[in-house]
């Protein structure tokens, strides 16, 4: 005997087997009755919420289309109710919930209501993934390549070889590690110009600029910065963390002027080379001071770790922004989460300074007893950008040769679901802009 009762929106099926009935009825009839895959991501919902961009990046591999339920259950995922997907969500440890024709209509018909701040963003294709990091570098070395390592999404490593060499235009989306985009190798002459990695870090560095036709690493870093610009001009997507965020408009705002100090180039800097940068020229940031002091540990005023003294970890946490899911689906997208209230973590540059944020760039999350913003997106020629303060979501203050996070322990990181966010966005329908 096979029973079935509806309970709010899922259809849920007992089976009693006795004599003559068989386990292939029963999946049959299952089958009729269950057309749509619910991946939800709520707190209570989901137990890898990681794992579960994993299996939606996949599906869309599949060449399958995948719901994107804005402010629904965490921003959960619709998809056809196959049983491949069935089986990889069970292979790889995601919650998920089988739902009949009539309650997956149900649930559309609900997220459509004018009254909710709810949307259905139709996910198309898998973007292809690019990460811009050194060679030698390990997937624990960037939370990034961490978190697209553990969810299973597929990416290609380029560098300045194959910025250069115009390679990006074979990729829809672009994480920026967190680089020095200025030429002056990290900052990290003040603290560790004496360590063997640094000075083989620089060597290296110049050796490749020389190689590729540059008299300095800051002019090499350039023309990349540059080629970046470009791609976001005509219809990239950029996403980057860290020092990454800050340096490359620093790299873009004193294009044609010598910022660097005789220890990272040689020869002095442009004499008032701060009243010579051009603000026009960035994507996020304007009006802000370059650090003079080659030992230092900061670029800019961009950046407010030094301005946080009174931030205590403990209570270090910053709130994501609402937006109207139907008005306006691209922050709303980013902005997917489980909770509103994500904890902080540090970095090179750890936040933003308001006053330095151009108007047209939007806050998508803020620490509010600090007055500074952590996680803001723009828009650049055709393109996208979206700048994320820190280093590692669940490292509070990554330092030189601190052990790698284990994302097993975290498969359900408010603070990484943000970074994936952005990495499933370039899949999204794009909606055509009334004109």
């Amino acid at each position: 005997m096979v029973t079935f009762f509806n309970e709010g929106n899922h259809v849920f099926f007992y089976t009693s087997l006795k004599r003559g009935l068989t386990l292939a009825i029963f999946l049959a009839f299952a089958t009729v009755q269950a057309s749509q895959i619910l991946i939800p991501m709520d707190a209570d919902g989901q137990e890898d919420h990681l794992k579960a961009y994993g299996i939606t990046f996949w599906v869309l591999q599949q060449n399958t289309k995948v719901k994107w339920l804005l402010n629904y259950r965490g921003g959960a995922f619709m998809l056809p109710d196959r049983e491949q997907f069935r089986r990889e969500c069970q292979i790889r440890g995601v919650s998920f919930e089988v739902l009949s024709d009539g309650a997956a209509a149900g649930i559309l018909n609900e997220i459509s209501s004018p009254g909710r701040n709810q949307d259905a963003v139709v996910l198309e294709k898998a973007p292809k993934i690019a990460v811009y990091s050194p060679k030698g570098n390990q997937p624990w070395d960037d939370a990034v390549t961490m978190v697209l390592t553990y969810a299973e999404i597929p990416y290609d490593v380029v560098y300045d070889e194959e910025v250069l060499g115009d390679e990006l235009l074979l990729y829809d989306w672009l994480h920026l590690h967190h680089e020095d985009f200025t030429g002056q190798f990290g900052k990290f002459y003040g603290a560790y110009r004496t360590a063997p990695w640094y000075i083989e870090d620089k060597r290296n560095a110049e050796d490749r600029a020389a190689a590729l036709g540059y008299d300095k690493v800051s002019e090499e870093k350039l023309a990349v910065a540059l080629k970046i610009r470009d791609y976001v001009i005509g219809g990239g997507f950029m996403f980057a963390m860290c020092s990454a965020t800050d340096s490359f408009d620093i790299a873009l705002a004193a294009e044609g002027v010598d910022i660097c100090e005789p220890m990272f180039d040689g020869d002095p800097s442009d004499a008032g080379y701060q009243n010579k940068i051009d603000f026009n020229k960035t994507f996020a940031f304007t009006n802000f001071l370059l650090e003079r002091n080659p030992n230092a540990y900061e670029f800019s005023s961009i950046d407010m770790t030094a301005k946080r003294p009174t931030v205590q970890r403990e209570t270090d946490y910053f709130t994501l922004m609402e937006f109207s899911a139907k008005w306006d689906p691209v922050p709303t997208m980013l902005c997917q989460n489980h909770t509103a209230l994500v904890k902080g973590f540090m970095g090179q540059t750890t936040s933003y300074d308001p006053a330095t944020i151009k108007p047209t760039v939007l806050v998508l999350a803020e620490n509010k007893v600090n007055g500074e913003a952590r996680y803001i997106h723009g828009i650049k020629g055709k393109g996208f950008f979206t700048f994320y303060g820190g280093h590692d979501p669940e490292d509070y203050q990554h330092r030189v040769g601190d052990p790698k996070t284990e994302l097993e322990l975290h498969p359900t990181s408010p603070g990484y679901r943000l970074i994936l966010n952005n990495v499933l966005f370039p899949a999204a329908r794009k909606k055509k802009q009334k004109t």
